[in-house]
């Protein structure tokens, strides 16, 4: 005789395999700690965690001597001087074959160092610095000063930037409405200029590249 069987309608056949799912799959709480146990502390991570963090996340993300530091979201002002700017140095670059990339692009200082730059180019696209996975340096940078921590943008990262032999570096600090133009010079940083309202920024590097700071920062305030 054959024996009938009542097929196993849709929902009974997800509820089996929901079933079969939650008793074969490793818990949320396990894998998270897997993650964690597989990161070193802070103080001895290496350049492959940090590029292995990264490569993974959204967050923006700089990593000196064993220690990545994650960075606060941008204001809206940030982000619009930030958005002018890029396309002003674009404008001027890719004309003449160069390139300008925004954060979040890893730079690479030395081993065990890496920056994320508000804004970051090189005079020629073709540069072999300009790896797919991060620049191997830059001919210019730019920062945008966040207000939560100023020292990062001012002390900090003009002492890395000139290590990395960076040729030129502009901080634009919205507190104050300035944009400082920094040049190398035997290895450290000499100052170009401050330029506040009523100036134009100009770049020694990039012949016929200025900025009216006005209308930066008038940009800035929306």
């Amino acid at each position: 005789m054959t024996q009938v069987t009542s097929p196993t309608t849709p929902a009974a056949r997800s509820t089996s395999a929901a079933a079969t799912s939650t008793t074969a799959t490793t818990s949320q709480a396990e894998l998270n700690a897997l993650v964690c146990d597989s990161l070193p502390p802070q103080g001895c991570w290496g350049d492959e965690h940090y590029l292995w963090l990264t490569d993974r996340t959204n967050r923006l993300a700089e990593f000196t001597d064993g220690y990545v530091e994650l960075l606060p979201m941008p204001t809206v002002a940030h982000q619009a001087i930030l958005q002018l700017l890029n396309r002003l140095l674009d404008a001027h670059l890719a004309p003449r074959g160069g390139f300008v990339l925004f954060a979040g692009l890893r730079v690479r200082i030395r081993e065990g160092n890496f920056r994320e730059p508000d804004l970051a180019a090189l005079r020629r696209r073709s540069d072999p610095r300009n790896e797919p996975r991060y620049w191997q340096g830059a001919d210019f940078v730019a920062e945008v000063v966040s207000s939560d921590d100023p020292a990062r943008d001012l002390v900090d990262k003009p002492r890395d930037y000139a290590e990395a032999g960076i040729p030129e570096y502009w901080i634009v600090d919205p507190r104050v409405e300035t944009i400082t133009v920094l040049t190398l010079s035997g290895g450290a940083y000499a100052e170009h200029g401050v330029f506040a309202r009523g100036d134009t920024a100009t770049s020694p590097l990039l012949d016929g590249f200025a900025v009216d700071v006005t209308a930066l920062f008038d940009y800035g305030q929306g």
